[in-house]
C-alpha cells in the first residue's frame, strides 16, 4: 500500500480490482483535509494533483476521471491512446492499461464488471442521475462492448443512507413515482430517499441479478472516514476506482 493512504476495498469482483478511498492520507489541508481528489471544490490545485498521483501510484495505473454534472451520460473510452477529459457521469472500458475513477461525497459510487468479457465501468449516481437512468445507460454501454447484464458484478460504495438523506415530501413522492424503492423515512421520522435501494431496483430492471449486487456500505454522513456534502458543504471528494486485474 502506498504510505499514508487508507482505502476501503471492495473484493467481490472477479477479474477486476475495485476500491473506495477515504479521507485518510493525502496532502490536502483545511476544509478538504486528506485525500481530496476533486479539482472543483476550492482545494489547492497542487494538493489535488499530488493526491491523484498518490492514488495512481497505489493502483499502479493512470487514473481516468470525467467532469461529473449529475447527468445520465456515459463515456466509453477510446480503444487505445490518451483519454481526453469529458463531461459525463459514468465511464466504460475493456482496456487493461487504465483505472476508472468516479468522485462522490454522499452520492453513490457504483463499480461494475463482467468477468467474462472483461468490461468494467464506474458510475456516479446522485438523485438526479439515478432517476434519469445513469445506471441503466451504463449497463447498456457495457453491453455494446460485449458485456452481458446477467454476468455483471456490482458494488455500490459508501454513500448517504436512507435513514439520513432527508428531502422534501414532494421530492420523495416524485422519486418514488419513478423508482419506488427510493421512498424512505429518516431515523427521526421525516421524508427521505434511499438511493442505494433505488440503485438496486434500477440495476435489476436492466437485467443485473440481485445476487450480483453488493449494496452494503457505510453511510457517508455517519462515517467520518468519508467526505460528506451533507455534513459540510465545503468538503472534498473521495473516489470509487476499478480496473481490470
Amino acid at each position: 500500500m502506498t504510505p499514508g493512504l487508507d482505502l476501503a476495498r471492495a473484493s467481490r469482483h472477479r477479474g477486476a480490482r475495485a476500491l473506495f478511498t477515504t479521507v485518510r492520507g493525502g496532502v490536502s489541508t483545511g476544509e478538504h483535509a486528506g485525500l481530496n481528489l476533486a479539482r472543483h471544490v476550492g482545494d489547492e490545485p497542487a494538493a489535488v494533483a499530488r493526491n491523484r498521483e498518490l492514488l495512481a501510484a497505489h493502483v499502479g495505473l493512470p487514473l481516468v476521471f470525467v467532469e461529473q454534472v449529475h447527468s445520465a451520460d456515459v463515456h466509453t473510452l477510446p480503444v487505445t491512446g490518451d483519454v481526453p477529459l469529458r463531461t459525463a457521469d459514468a465511464l466504460v472500458t475493456d482496456r487493461t492499461d487504465v483505472a476508472l475513477a468516479i468522485m462522490v461525497a454522499d452520492c453513490l459510487p457504483v463499480l461494475l464488471s463482467d468477468p467474462i468479457s472483461g468490461v468494467i465501468a464506474a458510475a456516479h449516481a446522485g438523485r438526479r442521475g439515478l432517476l434519469d437512468g445513469i445506471l441503466q445507460q451504463t449497463v447498456h454501454a457495457m453491453g455494446e462492448l460485449g458485456a452481458q447484464p446477467a454476468d455483471l458484478e456490482v458494488t455500490i460504495g459508501p454513500s448517504i443512507c436512507g435513514h439520513c438523506y432527508e428531502v422534501p415530501a414532494a421530492m420523495r413522492e416524485d422519486a418514488a413515482g419513478r423508482l419506488g424503492a427510493t421512498a424512505a423515512t429518516t431515523s427521526w421520522g421525516t421524508p427521505a430517499l434511499d438511493l442505494r435501494a433505488g440503485a438496486v431496483q434500477a440495476l435489476v430492471s436492466a437485467g443485473v441479478p440481485g445476487e450480483g449486487i453488493d449494496a452494503a456500505a457505510p453511510c457517508t454522513l455517519e462515517d467520518e472516514r468519508f467526505y460528506s456534502y451533507r455534513r459540510s458543504s465545503r468538503t472534498g471528494r473521495f473516489a470509487g476506482v476499478i480496473h481490470r486485474a
